[in-house]
């Protein structure tokens, strides 16, 4: 797709959002086309339905198999939304419109007759300011929708070895420094967690690391926490399909594992996108990748495995395997002296039992961190809620034959799911600053997102906000 800001001399298909709810067309006799969208009242247009009706417009012009449309920027003024400037409105329009343009059609012979991409997208009546902002928007929905396609390619194609090259493909010409430590190198680590989780797997486990210090690297570690060269460290997790391992997930549950590394693969695109942004930022990326499967080497139940911290893990499920390879990742990431690190995973059914589809959850025991994820993800449309990580659930998981245990050993495993999820991440956090991400409720798209089915790309929109801003 194309962005430009001078109108087309031929026949034109022009979006206008109008009151109301319904959306109609409208063909004269000279071929123009008017797609009306319905928005409903434009004193109710809320920063989150502008993000709506935007992705609507779109869809419904490729529905209609319209492959040049035209915007009017002077139309998405709406009264009670006069405080996004042009220049955040561009960046918005962008995003929104190349999100809601994508389909994943890598694996289809034919494409689907049904719809049609829109090519080229006018808008009439940019400032200069919105242009800028256009310019970013495009770079960040062009690296959420790689994220997409990375976390939408089945399990069967998309392998550690698979991510890791997709690392280095998705930050080519950019000045990301990208490491990947194998299983040699993870075993001098003493990752004992990583390498637990992958020994079910022909499949060797990898450790991506990707290093953008676009604010200078600092020349020795600072004891400053607000020292703006210590960087930013996301970690996501990267398990590029799940069988639950021994505790093997029913049929109905396995079924699109393979969009288990979206935590890890909206890492690759925020570190991505950050470098091509040119952002005077220092940020880290750490995916730990791996496959959990079932084998006579697989890792069992109550086992015990030794994390690189030198905390030992009762393994009380072996479906609970992504908390074990970003403790390991977590305590790699000391080696940063970060002030502040996000780990991003599609953790637990648990948080989507608590939150439905709608926002990923979020905990930490710092309420500035808190406070500033709930506020950008507001802005950025990567929403998100809070639950509590208070240390009383520490108890939970105190182990029976070892420190702790990668599930609840003390009460029912049925009740707090995803904090417990988040508790044990905390055992490894305790040197820097530090916020779970629990996206799983947000893995794959809903009707009302107006986006392709499988994955929504989230939370890349909020991570770059949080580099940008934090």
């Amino acid at each position: 797709m194309k962005f430009q800001y001078t109108e087309p001399k031929k026949q034109r298909t022009q979006i206008i959002f109008a009151e109301g709810t319904v959306t109609k067309t409208i063909e004269d006799t000279k071929g123009n086309v008017r797609i009306s969208i319905g928005v409903g009242k434009s004193a109710d247009i809320t920063r989150r339905v502008l993000i709506r009706v935007i992705r609507k417009s779109i869809r419904v012009a490729r529905d209609q198999k319209q492959k040049a449309v035209v915007i009017d920027a002077n139309d998405l003024h709406f009264p009670a939304i006069r405080e996004i400037d042009d220049q955040e409105l561009g960046r918005l329009l962008a995003e929104n419109i190349l999100l809601a343009n994508y389909e994943f059609t890598r694996y289809k012979s034919k494409k689907d007759t049904l719809y049609a991409d829109v090519e080229a997208v006018t808008i009439r009546n940019a400032s200069q300011a919105l242009k800028k902002g256009m310019q970013q928007g495009e770079i960040i929905g062009k690296e959420v929708n790689n994220v997409r396609d990375l976390a939408n390619t089945p399990g069967g194609d998309m392998t550690p070895q698979t991510l890791a090259q997709a690392t280095r493909e998705a930050t080519k010409g950019t000045s990301v420094l990208v490491s990947i430590l194998d299983k040699k190198e993870m075993q001098k680590l003493n990752m004992g967690l990583i390498l637990g989780v992958a020994k079910g797997s022909p499949e060797e486990p990898k450790l991506i690391v990707m290093e953008y210090w676009g604010a200078g690297k600092p020349s020795a570690p600072s004891k400053n926490q607000n020292d703006s060269k210590k960087p930013i460290v996301l970690v996501g997790k990267g398990v590029t399909f799940d069988t639950g391992g021994f505790n093997l997930k029913p049929e109905s549950g396995m079924f699109g594992m393979h969009h288990d590394m979206a935590g890890g693969a909206s890492v690759i695109g925020a570190i991505s996108a950050v470098a091509k942004l040119k952002l005077k930022k220092n940020v880290i990326g750490i995916v730990p990748a791996v496959e959990n499967m079932p084998s006579g080497t697989a890792y069992r139940p109550g086992d015990v495995l030794t994390s690189m911290s030198g905390k030992t893990v009762e393994v009380i499920n072996t479906d609970a395997e992504g908390r074990l390879i970003l403790a390991d990742a977590l305590t790699y990431a000391e080696r940063y002296s970060p002030r502040l690190v996000l780990d991003i995973a599609t953790l637990t059914g648990a948080s989507l039992v608590a939150l439905g589809q709608r926002a990923s959850a979020i905990m930490t025991r710092k309420s500035k961190i808190e406070m500033a994820l709930r506020e950008q993800g507001e802005l950025s449309g990567d929403y998100v809620w809070p639950l509590p990580l208070w240390k009383e659930y520490d108890a939970d998981i105190r182990g029976n034959v070892a420190d702790i245990g990668n599930l609840v050993v003390q009460g029912n495993s049925r009740y707090g799911g995803a904090i417990n999820g988040g508790i044990f991440l905390a055992q490894f956090t305790q040197k820097y600053p530090w916020a779970h991400i629990d996206m799983a409720p947000r893995m794959e798209s809903i009707s009302e997102d107006n986006l392709a089915k499988g994955s929504t790309g989230e939370p890349v929109r909020l991570l770059i906000r949080m580099v940008e801003h934090y």
